[in-house]
């Protein structure tokens, strides 16, 4: 594909970076001496294809991980200097003289001697000084909001040097805010101390005073002071007339070493006449009036498509979530959504402290146990760590002055009380008061809340320290963590928009990839649960499944009556169907935190029952949890309980003891029997009586976090439900998975019975092959679920168009379908007996995962593309399930298992709804009347129908208006035959059929 220079370029970019040069008197050097800008010029190959190309050089080269995160960090650095040099020229045109008006005047001797600096000098001279002092700061150099202070000091201290330079105030814009009082008399004198401009230009260019201020006094002032010292900048005036040209030529000098010895490319492209050819961003030019722009436009679109297809500094919407999102904010440039971001943040936490308050004191010491004391030990263990991660230097991140994680930290933890204070009214209000030491007694809930607010600030300050380093530095595990992101935004109406898509992204990455890694707590949970995954209808209400050809979702199951019973986590499991979310009432989470981080239940039945061949010779005992008794009886055995028993039906008598010589509580539970295939019969609960109540308890095991709430099997249209920890995983899984599905199949327009049975492919590998997920991505099993389906049932789409849809979702990235996990060699590992050793997995899967799910990366890994993993390890597992549905072989269509039920989409906001919190304006859909089908439809597509489809609609048109004009003309009297009204009633047929289509191409 392209150049095969344009190769060959990423090929000796790789080998010079890879390169270590010995030096005398110090270390080796990394690289060569050849700068990324030289290589580029060469090749004739500009940035922005430079990282396109590099990427796919990087997958097709197997580079490791760490070569990749510098790429990253290198591209990242890219954009956010060209988002600054944007920012830059209004603020040096807005300060000083425009440079594009400046002419240059002739000399009038052939005497050589200095010219004092211009404004183009000056304006070359700032972004040099920026770009050098933001390289030695390597903690600021990819920081967008810290990198953007900077420049305004930058900018403060050239201010201040042509304000005291004697004859150079002609530099300075005379319209500028910020010139101080006696600027423009004539007399006055220099000021001794010059006025600070940076409040000034925070004030007019969306910056913050205290980040700004902070920057100055922490590292811009000492830096410059070291450069003075260094004798690299010289002189009590820096532009001045023997002073300008070596600070010039010095500083050119230290920027061109620290490129070819630290840095990657050289960012004075920007200021060069071929920066649109070498980088795509604007020209500076003399030649082009600042009026005409339409040349730049091109350039511009193609910079801010980058942009976009990076998605680097606003999230992109995800598939999921969206419900949560609030109204969108008025267009506005990288740098201003920064900092509104900031802004927004401190607005949350303004006239707060980071300590408990009244409220949240008082809910503290309503409790049994009062957790204050230990809340308060585990926060400033944690900030601890926090503060010392952040301000440590690695090899991937330079560590930050310790202010800036102060800072962070305490803007962290004022939202943590905040939110805290929020979750524990809530729950006060839907437990009624019920004692809440046990949720907060939870360490793992505190951590998760507490490591969610700082990558809420992490992300407002568009901090390099990007999801999921918080994780890995405060240990965090990616199944638990994730349970608490839904609880926060429901709970903190102040969050913006992007801050609450990069929550929703959050939660997508741990769904997808972060949980299934090989040493997640997901497999401890599925272990604990006798490895039983759950199907997608045991953990979804059977309320939100598609209807399925003009039934319900669960059409293809034998009918039962609806038990009265439905346990209350059952209720809970279910997500709000688009609640309203007003801002005069608190949402409250469909799932309490309570039910999340709660210890098991006591007296909870046990998940299975099984009985034996004969529904009639049901009569056994057995002891669950060690004071359970159950006993499973036909139902002549129970007449004196006066237990209405329809014939068919068996009753499960249940007696809890609450200790020796005690009678605990009787349930009485009518059930339905249902033979299966291998002969045992499934029970159904049809309704529950109970005996004397009294209090139950029973012994339950314990999950050392104490999350894994135990899991219980109830009746709910006809199919016991699970719920729990592991059940409220899944269903956002499945939930995820849907969604994903479902926007392929509407862009591959796929039949709804095809969609189907890819589902129910998906679902087999998640529920029988749990293995094929380790260490993999979800997506990964999706595309091939969706192929294999495809082919199977003659219904085939190339791969190439499935990935071409794919790449068009918000979540693609090249990785998840280039680099996938094959098999791992590993000497230590001991093969699982229900693990395929050809799909044996280890630790390290796709990028961004987290560190603290993996443990040593000892083990080799063997990689390849979807393809790959699809012919050598997928097909194995799912062929002989996928081929029951080939549609030629009948012996496999008979025993075709019935289809999975298809999650349906989860409803909008009850209408009508609100579209702006600025205007009174409501949205509400359009109510159409009930259409009268006609008996021979005429279907026409677009850019697919033939020609006499479009005919034959006009025809049918042309004919209803002669009929029409007919009758018009025919009128003779008062009365009408009855074939005339039969006429008169097929125009209003077709009238309607008009305007319904009128009003159904205005909707679209």
């Amino acid at each position: 594909q392209g150049d095969p220079l344009h190769w060959l370029a990423c090929a000796l970019y790789v080998a010079c970076r890879r390169s270590r040069v010995p030096t005398v008197g110090s270390g080796p050097m990394e690289g060569n001496g050849v700068s990324l800008t030289r290589i580029l010029r060469s090749a004739r190959l500009s940035l922005i294809q430079f990282f396109s190309k590099m990427k796919k050089w990087m997958d097709m080269s197997n580079l490791p991980q760490e070569f990749r995160e510098r790429v990253e960090r290198l591209e990242r650095n890219f954009e956010v200097s060209t988002v600054i040099f944007k920012k830059f020229e209004p603020i040096f045109f807005h300060v000083f003289q425009n440079p594009y008006e400046e002419t240059c005047k002739p000399q009038r001797s052939r005497k050589q001697r200095r010219v004092p600096c211009g404004v183009r000098d000056l304006f070359n001279f700032c972004w040099t000084l920026f770009v050098y002092t933001k390289g030695n700061f390597r903690m600021i150099g990819d920081d967008l909001v810290n990198s953007y202070h900077l420049l305004l000091c930058c900018l403060d201290l050239i201010f201040a040097n042509a304000l005291l330079c004697p004859n150079r105030r002609d530099l300075l814009n005379p319209s500028f805010k910020g010139l101080p009082v006696e600027f423009h008399d004539p007399e006055a004198g220099a000021p001794e101390d010059p006025p600070c401009i940076i409040g000034t230009l925070c004030e007019l260019h969306d910056g913050l005073l205290v980040e700004a201020k902070g920057i100055k006094e922490h590292y811009f002032k000492p830096y410059i002071a070291k450069l003075f010292d260094r004798k690299i900048l010289k002189g009590d005036c820096l532009l001045d007339l023997c002073n300008f040209t070596e600070n010039n030529k010095a500083l050119n000098k230290e920027y061109e070493e620290y490129v070819l010895t630290v840095g990657d490319f050289d960012e004075r492209v920007f200021l060069g006449a071929d920066a649109e050819e070498e980088i795509g961003t604007r020209k500076f030019s003399a030649d082009v009036p600042v009026g005409k722009t339409a040349a730049r436009a091109p350039v511009e679109c193609h910079l801010q498509q980058h942009f976009e297809k990076k998605r680097s500094f606003a999230p992109s919407t995800p598939l999921t979530g969206r419900r949560y999102l609030r109204d969108k904010e008025g267009a506005a440039t990288p740098v201003a959504s920064a900092t509104q971001s900031v802004t927004r943040l401190q607005t949350m936490v303004a006239g707060l402290r980071n300590a408990p308050s009244e409220q949240l004191t008082a809910i503290f010491e309503s409790c049994a146990r009062s957790p204050l004391e230990s809340i308060v030990s585990r926060v400033r263990e944690v900030g601890e760590t926090f503060c010392c991660s952040y301000t440590q230097s690695t090899e991937e991140q330079p560590g930050s002055h310790i202010d800036f994680a102060v800072n962070r930290l305490k803007l962290a933890e004022i939202l943590y009380y905040k939110i805290l204070e929020t979750i524990m009214v809530q729950e006060t209000r839907r437990l009624h008061g019920k004692d809440l030491t046990a949720l907060l007694e939870q360490d793992v809930f505190h951590r998760s809340l507490l490591g969610c607010c700082l990558e809420i600030v992490l992300f407002a300050y568009s901090s390099p320290r990007t999801f999921p380093w918080i994780l890995d530095v405060l240990h965090l595990r990616p199944f638990y963590f994730y349970k608490v992101i839904e609880v926060l935004i429901r709970s903190e109406e102040g969050l913006s928009r992007d801050m609450v898509k990069h929550l929703n992204s959050i939660e997508e990455q741990i769904l997808e990839s972060l949980a299934w890694t090989r040493n997640s707590a997901l497999w401890d949970a599925l272990e604990a649960s006798e490895n039983k995954v759950p199907t997608c209808e045991e953990v979804i209400f059977p309320s939100n499944f598609e209807a399925s050809n003009g039934g319900s979702g669960l059409g293809h199951l034998p009918m039962m009556p609806l038990s009265p019973i439905i346990h209350p986590r059952v209720k809970e499991v279910r997500t709000d169907l688009g609640g309203s979310l007003r801002r005069d009432v608190q949402p409250l989470s469909p799932i309490s935190v309570h039910e999340r981080y709660s210890s098991p239940a006591a007296g909870s039945a046990k998940r299975r029952l099984f009985g034996d061949d004969s529904p009639r010779e049901m009569q056994m005992e057995k002891n669950l949890n060690k004071g359970t008794k159950l006993t499973i009886a036909p139902a002549s055995s129970i007449g004196a309980e006066n237990v209405s028993v329809s014939p068919g039906q068996t009753v499960l008598t249940m007696t809890t003891t609450t200790g020796p010589g005690k009678v605990g509580q009787k349930v009485t539970i009518p059930l339905h029997g249902i033979a299966s295939d291998l002969g045992g019969i499934t029970l159904i609960p049809i309704s529950i009586h109970l005996g004397q109540p009294c209090k139950v308890e029973a012994q339950a095991p314990c999950h050392p976090q104490g999350t894994q709430a135990q899991e219980v099997q109830v009746s709910a249209v006809g199919k016991p439900k699970r719920t729990g920890s592991l059940a409220l995983f899944y269903r956002k899984v499945y939930h995820l998975a849907s969604v994903r599905l479902r926007d392929l199949c509407l862009k591959l327009d796929v039949s709804n019975d095809l969609r189907r049975k890819i589902w129910t492919c998906f679902e087999f590998t998640l529920v029988h092959c749990a293995d094929l997920m380790k260490d993999r991505h979800l997506d990964q099993l999706l595309l091939c679920a969706f192929y294999i389906m495809a082919k199977v049932t003659k219904e085939e789409r190339t791969f190439q168009d499935i990935m071409k849809s794919y790449r068009n979702q918000p979540q693609a990235n090249s990785h998840v379908y280039r680099s996938v996990l094959l098999r791992s060699v590993s000497a230590g590992v001991s093969l699982d007996k229900n693990t395929n050793p050809d799909t044996e997995v280890t630790q390290g899967g796709s990028s961004g995962q987290s560190t603290a799910e993996n443990c040593s990366k000892s083990e080799t890994e063997e990689r390849g593309d979807l393809i790959k993993f699809y012919n050598a390890v997928y097909v194995g597992r799912v062929k002989s399930f996928a081929l029951k549905y080939d549609i030629t072989n009948q012996d496999h269509v008979v025993e075709a298992p019935p289809l999975s039920p298809f999650p349906s989409l989860r409803q909008q906001a009850v209408s009508p709804r609100r579209i702006s919190q600025q205007h009174s304006v409501f949205v509400s859909p359009h109510k159409n009347g009930a259409c009268l089908t006609p008996r021979t439809a005429l279907l026409y597509r677009f850019s697919g129908s033939p020609s006499k489809s479009l005919k034959d609609i006009n025809n049918m048109i042309k004919q209803g208006e002669h009929r029409s004009k007919k009758r018009a003309i025919t009128i003779d009297s008062d009365t009408e035959s009855p074939t005339k009204r039969l006429c008169q009633e097929n125009d209003d047929v077709l009238l309607k059929r008009l305007q319904d289509v009128v009003s159904e191409r205005a909707n679209h």
